[in-house]
Order: structure tokens, then sequence, then C-alpha cells
């Protein structure tokens, strides 16, 4: 037998028992994975007993709010203290676990499992969030530059206006697996994309034509005036994050900050004041087009509808600011008070 034979025989015995290993983890791999759906149902089935139970614990402790002596009363109290912080640990366990998409992700994607069942990829999935954000809104800046200083074509203006659509429609999709893994997206933040994603659809089927010349100026100067206060908004949230999670205090997928800290309260205190005049760009915006839709020379459809746009997401942004603020003035109350 030849030396080349010889070695090559020696190759494949070598690589035959590799693969038989490889046969031996994938089998063991196979029954984990098994293990691990058996575990999760019955872990489901008891975070679903626990919900229950605590509904049900928090009646009947309802019936002996009378008659109590002081001691039973404290007994009662703190077992209704620790009742009431059950349901968002149970909330913040159900996020490792499998579950059907909403509507919204049913309709786009199937029955595809979007869960995330690790802290790292959780955290991993948030950051590739944020540098998409980053990313593309440089772009926006780039493109919305150039229409509003270099170029003045219709098409290039179509351009920006269906990246925009694209933009807010990946957000919504992207946001919504953010909330199928435990984010704390809600209320208003998940509706303001959505009516972002109609109104720049209806600006890219807005025809060419006087009114839409006279508004594309000021419509221009409002992106690039936005893609600024994002970028600070960027910042700003990735600050407090950061050093919330370096403090082990804040949940991975969060995207906005929820609880208070002061020195959180002169970061935003910085940012108000930009927040604001967006915002009543947005009112103004709105008020110019519904003179524009009065006009009887103004015929397009679009005009009424980007101006109702234009005042939802004005009043939306607006109240839920203020919201925000007196949410975190009356938290520094109480910590001053403390």
């Amino acid at each position: 037998m030849s030396t080349a034979l010889a070695k090559a025989l020696q190759e494949w015995e070598i690589q035959e028992k590799e693969f038989q290993k490889l046969q031996e983890t994938h089998r063991l791999y196979l029954q984990k994975l098994d293990e691990v759906s058996k575990l999760q149902k019955n872990f489901a089935a008891s975070i679903s007993r626990q919900r229950k139970n605590i509904k049900d614990t928090s009646q009947s402790l309802k019936k002996f709010s009378k008659g109590l002596t002081e001691e039973e009363k404290n007994a009662v109290e703190e077992v209704k203290g620790h009742i009431q912080d059950m349901p968002n640990n149970l909330f913040q366990m159900e996020a490792f676990l499998p579950k059907k998409n909403g509507i919204y992700l049913s309709l786009v994607l199937g029955s595809v499992n979007v869960n995330l069942l690790s802290k790292e990829s959780k955290a991993e999935y948030k950051d590739e969030y944020e540098r998409f954000k980053l990313y593309v809104t440089m772009i926006l800046f780039l493109l919305t530059f150039m229409c509003r200083f270099f170029i003045s074509y219709r098409v290039v203006d179509a351009l920006l206006n269906f990246l925009l659509v694209w933009y807010y429609c990946t957000l919504t999709i992207r946001e919504s697996i953010l909330i199928s893994n435990g984010s704390r997206i809600k209320g208003w933040w998940v509706i303001h994309h959505y009516i972002s994603t109609f109104l720049s659809g209806v600006m890219l089927t807005w025809p060419d034509g006087e009114p839409y010349q006279s508004f594309r100026n000021q419509f221009l100067a409002y992106c690039l005036y936005q893609i600024v206060v994002q970028c600070l908004q960027y910042y700003y949230q990735s600050g407090c994050l950061y050093r919330l999670k370096a403090l082990g205090e804040r949940h991975n997928l969060d995207l906005t900050v929820e609880g208070f800290q002061s020195w959180m309260w002169r970061g935003l205190t910085f940012l108000l004041p930009f927040l604001f005049l967006g915002q009543f760009w947005q009112l103004w915006n709105s008020i110019s087009l519904f003179r524009m839709a009065r006009l009887p020379e103004c015929k397009e459809w679009q005009v009424s509808m980007i101006g109702f746009c234009f005042l939802v997401l004005f009043m939306g942004n607006f109240f839920t600011t203020l919201a925000v603020v007196h949410h975190k003035r009356k938290n520094q109350g109480k910590t001053k008070m403390l």
C-alpha cells in the first residue's frame, strides 16, 4: 500500500469518527429541544395558573377590608404589596416564552415564530434595531438635504417619500417583534409610526403642481429638523439606557425610560425645547395645508389628508410629551420627599 493511500485512509477514519460524534451531538440536540419544548409548555401553564391565583387572592383580600386589627391590616397590606409586583415579574418571565404573533405580525409574517429566547439574542436584536434607525436616518438626512438645496425634481422627491414609507413600515414590523419579546413600547408610540407611514404614502401620491411646490420646501425643512431631533433623542435614550443597564436597573429591550432619576432630567430638559418646536411645526404644517385646501385652484385630496395627519401627529406628540414630563416631575417630587 502506497504512503499516499495509507494517509488518505487514515484521514477517512478520523473523519468517520468525527461524523459519528456529530451524529451523537445531533441526537442530543434534538433530545434537548424536545425537553425545552415540554418545559416551555409547563412553564406557560404555571404562569397562567399564577395569574389566576393572583386574581383570586386579590378579590378575596378585598373582602377583609373592615373589622381587622392593626396587625391583620399590616399583614393584608404586605400581601397586597407583594401582589402588585408579581404581574410585572410574570410579564418579564413570559417574555422568554414562545407566543402567538399579534394581528399585525400575523398579517405581515404569518405564523413565523419571532420570539428570541435568550437575553443575548434580545439585546443583539435591540442594538441592531437602534443601529438600523440611526443609519437610515443618516441616509434620509443626506437625501432630504439634497432635495432641499440642490435638486428640485419630483422623481427624486418621490424617491425620498418612498424611502420614508419603507422606513416607517420596517419600523412598525421591528417594533412589533420587540413588543412580542417583552419590550415596553405601547400607546401613542406604536400608533405614531402607523400614521407616519400613511402620511408618507399620501405624500408619495401627491401630483406635481403649484400646491405641491408651494408646500415642498416647508416639508423638506421640517424633515431635516425632525431628523436632527431624532438623532438627539437617540443619543439621549442610548445614554440613559447604557447607564441604567450598567447599574442593572433596566430591562434589555426598553426603548424609552419610564423610571426617573435626577441625572435624566437634565438631558430631558435639554431635549424638550427641540421636541416642542418640532411639534408646533407639525401644527403649522397642518394649518398651512388646511389653508391651501380652501383655495379654489387646489383640487388634490392629498392636501386635506396630509393636513389631518399632521394635526393628529401634533396632538398625539404634544399631549404625550406633556404626560411624560408630568410623570417625571411627579416622580422627582416623590424622590425628594424620600
